[in-house]
């Protein structure tokens, strides 16, 4: 019997005595299974590597967004800089740089600026956002005088 008709007795279900599997047909079957496996497992293993990047970056980002509102509700910081953990045995670190912006523009200006660290696949990854922040206390003569000069003349 040629392959076609096996074929066509599989289907129809005659009772040949053929009715299994050949050797060739499973070692053919094991090929195809031994040339995709592999692909398929990096595939996967690549699938997991990426998404625990992305978990790390997700992490860091919303670390980073806390810190940097932990200190505009802080006020007016003071210039400098400062390090930190998110908690205890955290591998996520922070660093904040509060610098004074000179600006005739305004006064009272800095800059800050918050990196989070952390280690991945042995090496040292960071997100970093900065902000500008000003001295929401002015002199009351600074304002008195300003908001004279905006009126109109009557």
């Amino acid at each position: 019997m040629n392959p076609l008709n096996n074929l066509i007795s599989f289907f129809r279900g005659s009772a040949d005595d053929e009715n299994g599997f050949t050797l060739i047909e499973i070692v053919v079957a094991l090929a195809i299974l031994s040339l995709a496996l592999p692909t398929l497992l990096r595939s996967f293993t690549e699938a997991a590597k990426g998404q625990a990047l992305a978990e790390n970056r997700t992490t860091a980002l919303y670390l980073l967004k806390f810190r940097m509102a932990a200190i505009e509700a802080e006020g007016y910081p003071d210039i400098g800089e400062e390090d930190g953990e998110f908690g205890e045995d955290s591998r996520f670190r922070w660093h904040s740089d509060v610098q004074d912006v000179e600006s005739e523009e305004i006064e009272g200006l800095r800059l800050i600026t918050v990196t989070v660290t952390w280690q991945e696949r042995g090496e040292e990854r960071l997100l970093s956002t900065s902000t500008y922040l000003a001295d929401r206390q002015m002199p009351q003569e600074q304002t008195q005088g300003s908001q004279q000069g905006q009126g109109g003349g009557g």
